[in-house]
């Protein structure tokens, strides 16, 4: 019998072909609503390999359904939708999609930053709305971004190509990492600072770290209160590292200038979250990556990884080493 494959969300036919010429491929019938519990636990007891988006949870619970799983592929960077020890201790082959998204994330992060700095959020929501009667002295008027303080926390691949960006208008980059960059240091002029400082002298803050216990509500009421009253904070890497209700605190008590989030603690963001009652923030619904070159090959690189476990060879890009569990 063909290997079997099942797809939590459906996908582009022409994406997924390549995989239906050698195995058995199911997907669900939805672009727009994820999957249910219910059918992904009944796929994973029957499945080989299970091809998934970060909103689906496979936690450990979730793996012991699982019978004949070989590969979980994720369709992104992150993985902090899986359960990765769960997963080794099972045998199950992690992979996810990293590099091919960098540049397009990078041009959300900046691209975020300029427009909630600029209030373009504001602004033509009061264009639309009629609000635009007529030129006024300081009317929407924001922050700068040439010649400021960028403060970028996280600094891999995407930090790496924010810094590049911002090279262009002219910024001061400071960093903060778990580990100092001696040699990203040099290649694009950045400076290494402790977190307390970066966050006392930036003008913007761009957080980019990943999810992890660690970074778990790293950006909470004592941190948003060392930034400036003009700065900005933008998140574009996941939910859960900034706390939202200090967030919400300090935008309305307008400790900080503005923020700008790509990613919330809930996905997506309840409507009526109040967050999103706030006028000087600019939300959008996690695209860091979107771009249809970026998600085609994204796409691309999950059907190759799949295909090589199912026919015996070592994925690229494996998230967990399964060495020490064989």
């Amino acid at each position: 019998m063909k290997p079997t494959i099942f797809i939590t969300r459906k996908l582009p036919d022409e994406l997924v072909a390549p995989l239906k010429e050698k195995f058995t491929v199911r997907m669900w019938d939805s672009e727009e609503v994820a999957v249910t519990k219910a059918v992904l636990r009944e796929e994973i007891a029957q499945v080989d390999a299970l091809w998934t988006m970060l909103s689906d949870t496979i936690d450990r619970d979730m793996l012991e359904s699982a019978a004949n799983l070989k590969v979980i592929s994720n369709l992104a960077v992150g993985f902090n939708n899986i359960d990765i020890e769960a997963a080794k201790e099972k045998g199950i082959i992690v992979t996810n999609t990293p590099d091919v998204l960098t540049e397009t994330t990078a041009d959300l992060a900046f691209g975020l930053l300029l427009a909630t700095a600029r209030r373009f959020n504001s602004a033509e929501k009061d264009l639309r709305q009629g609000g635009w009667l007529s030129w006024t002295p300081m009317g929407f008027t924001g922050m700068d971004i040439h010649g400021t303080t960028l403060g970028i926390i996280g600094m891999g691949r995407i930090g790496e190509a924010v810094a590049r960006r911002a090279k262009g208008f002219n910024m001061h980059v400071l960093y903060h990492n778990r580990n100092r960059k001696l040699e990203t240091e040099e290649k694009y002029d950045v400076e290494y600072v402790e977190l307390d400082d970066l966050l006392k002298q930036a003008d913007h803050v761009v957080i980019l770290v990943p999810f992890t216990e660690e970074t778990k509500e790293m950006i909470g009421e004592r941190e948003l209160s060392l930034m400036k009253k003009t700065a900005t904070l933008i998140s574009v890497s996941r939910g859960g590292i900034v706390d939202e209700v200090a967030l919400y605190d300090a935008l309305k008590n307008e400790t900080i200038f503005a923020a700008g989030l790509d990613v919330f603690e809930t996905e997506p963001i309840p409507l009526r979250h109040p967050l999103l009652t706030l006028p000087n923030i600019t939300a959008v619904p996690h695209i860091g990556s979107a771009s249809v070159e970026t998600r085609r090959a994204m796409m691309k690189m999950n059907v190759e990884a799949i295909t090589d476990v199912l026919e015996g060879r070592e994925p690229k890009d494996q998230v967990n080493s399964l060495a020490s569990a064989r």
